[in-house]
Order: C-alpha cells, then sequence, then structure tokens
C-alpha cells in the first residue's frame, strides 16, 4: 500500500507536496525542505517485493554517481536517506519541462535550439565520463529544459561507474530501445560512446520531430539500432549539425566523435561555456582504453524534475 500522501515527512525535513512524476522503479514529489526552507524534488522508490533489494542497490548508486557530478547542465543531488524500508533521493527542483514533453507538444524544433540543447547536454556527459560514469540512459524524458535555456541532464538510475560492476538481472537489458546503441543491443558493456549514440538519436528526433528508429515491439527497435541506417535529416538541418549527428549515429563505437568536448565545440560552444568546467574526455570510458585512464515519463506539469521512463 502507497502510504505516500501530502504532508507526509522523510527524514524529519522533507514534507511532500505534490507527486509530478513516475516511472518504473520511483515516484517524484516536489516537497519543501524544513531545514533550509527551500523546495526540492524526493525521488522515493516504489516498493517491488520482486526486484526490491537489486533495485534499492541501484538506487544508491544513482545517489552516488549523481552527488559526486556537479555542473550547471546537471540535476544536483542534495541528500540521501532510507527511513522504514522507503529509500529516496532529495535534488534540486527544476522549473521547466522534459524534452520529451517539448517533442509531444511542438514536434521539430528549429536547428538554433537544437545546437543548444544538444551542446549543453553533451558538457553535462562529458563532465559524467571524466569522473568515469556512464549514463547508459540518455533519452529526452531524461533532459529537462529550463525556461531561461538552461538544459539539465538527469536520472543516473542505471548509470555505471567503471570500476564497479553493474547491477543487472540475468538477460537484462538496460537502456531504452529507441535510443540504445548498437553495442548494448548486441549486449556488449555501455561506454562513453554508447552514451554519444544516444544524444545523437535524441539530436536526429529533435531536427526531424519523430524517433528515427521505431519498430512494433522494442527487440524489433534494438535490432534497427544495429542494422538499418538512420532517415535522413530535413534538408534544412545545417551541414555541421547533421555531420555532428551522422557522426554520433555510427554504428561503429570508433568511429564516433573522440569525445563529449569535441561534440559542443563542434556544435559552437564558446569559451565561456568551456571554461573551468573540467570537461570529460569519452575516451576514459571506452573499454579499449581503460588502462590509460587508470594510468592518469513525466506526469503532466511544467515542473521537470528528472526523467522518467
Amino acid at each position: 500500500m502507497n502510504r505516500l500522501s501530502e504532508g507526509f515527512v522523510l527524514g524529519g525535513r522533507y514534507t511532500l507536496a505534490s507527486r509530478v512524476a513516475s516511472g518504473g522503479m520511483a515516484d517524484v514529489w516536489a516537497a519543501n525542505d524544513e531545514v533550509l526552507r527551500r523546495e526540492v524534488a524526493v525521488k522515493v522508490m516504489r516498493p517491488d517485493p520482486d526486484h526490491e533489494e537489486l533495485f534499492a542497490v541501484r538506487f544508491r548508486d544513482e545517489a552516488v554517481h549523481s552527488a559526486s557530478l556537479l555542473h550547471a547542465n546537471i540535476a544536483t543531488v542534495f541528500d540521501y536517506g532510507e527511513e522504514d524500508h522507503l529509500a529516496y533521493l532529495v535534488m534540486e527542483l527544476v522549473p521547466g519541462k522534459p524534452l520529451s514533453k517539448v517533442l509531444r507538444e511542438r514536434g521539430a524544433l528549429p536547428p538554433a535550439e537544437v545546437r543548444s540543447i544538444m551542446g549543453q547536454a553533451a558538457l553535462a556527459l562529458g563532465v559524467a565520463h571524466e569522473a568515469r560514469v556512464v549514463h547508459r540512459d540518455v533519452k529526452p524524458a531524461n533532459i529537462l529544459l529550463r525556461p531561461d535555456g538552461i538544459v539539465k541532464l538527469t536520472d543516473f538510475g542505471i548509470a555505471r561507474a567503471l570500476d564497479r560492476t553493474g547491477h543487472t538481472r540475468h538477460g537484462e537489458l538496460l537502456g531504452t530501445p529507441n535510443y540504445i546503441s548498437p553495442e548494448q543491443a548486441m549486449g556488449s558493456p555501455a561506454t562513453g560512446a554508447s552514451d554519444l549514440y544516444a544524444l545523437g538519436v535524441v539530436a536526429h528526433e529533435m531536427l526531424s520531430g519523430r524517433r528515427p528508429f521505431e519498430r512494433e515491439t522494442p527487440i524489433a527497435t534494438a535490432l534497427c539500432h544495429v542494422q538499418q541506417p538512420p532517415p535522413p535529416l530535413p534538408d534544412d538541418v545545417p551541414e555541421d549539425i547533421a555531420l555532428v549527428v551522422e557522426e554520433c549515429l555510427a554504428k561503429d563505437p570508433a568511429q564516433r566523435p573522440p569525445n563529449a568536448r569535441a561534440v559542443a565545440l563542434r556544435l559552437g560552444l564558446g569559451d565561456h561555456e568551456m571554461l573551468g568546467l573540467g570537461l570529460g574526455l569519452a575516451w576514459y570510458v571506452n573499454e579499449s582504453d581503460r588502462t590509460d585512464a587508470a594510468d592518469l515519463d513525466p506526469e503532466p506539469g511544467d515542473t521537470a524534475v528528472l526523467g522518467m521512463p
């Protein structure tokens, strides 16, 4: 039985105000932090007797991964707690909408807007990759758009740190079929290059107004990523954006851009966006280069909290 309701207090300080999103393993509430007197988002793991232990481990991993990533384009995590079999994650409440909702409402977006969204998302991925964290589920629902144009990447629920083993069930395919990379669809581990592929799929959808790979079943959709080329982009897409998207969608990870920084630079992000951001190098998280590195869906509403399936 779901005992959470408006006014319920978690951890003696977070008063739930309204549920704003629901996903496969958690609900997200707008809440008030009674100690610091600010609005926050509280993501509460939904009880699942069959997979409770696995989901709890993933939830803790999400807290650890997210808390280590501090960047203007990544939703900030404030706190994590467990109370009477309830695990919860506290993060910033992002005003605006998830990209998935924007695409449903508006269809294809202007290339200039796509350039900004894709570039900022690449900055976020660069920071994650530098911290040796692979997101593994880049999709429009996990990209939040603020009214002032700031983009926030969120939901590291199935992310994997390179020095740890991912938590999966036997035969489980992590990621979303519409945005999964060919190597993930074939059962290989995700790398930073896999995140860039997913970002390329998202960009293609933003430019064309529809998903480039979508079939009747999840398996058929995943196989399209392996076997089929993406549809051509509209003729009015600027050549430089089209080339970046094309390279991100290369079937061979080695043929994709060398790192997330390269994507942002080629999309025209200036020095002020780059300066001091500690952008990550995606080659850190490619399996072939790990030795070198060691040497060195939301409910209706206009508050985008974090991405949900």
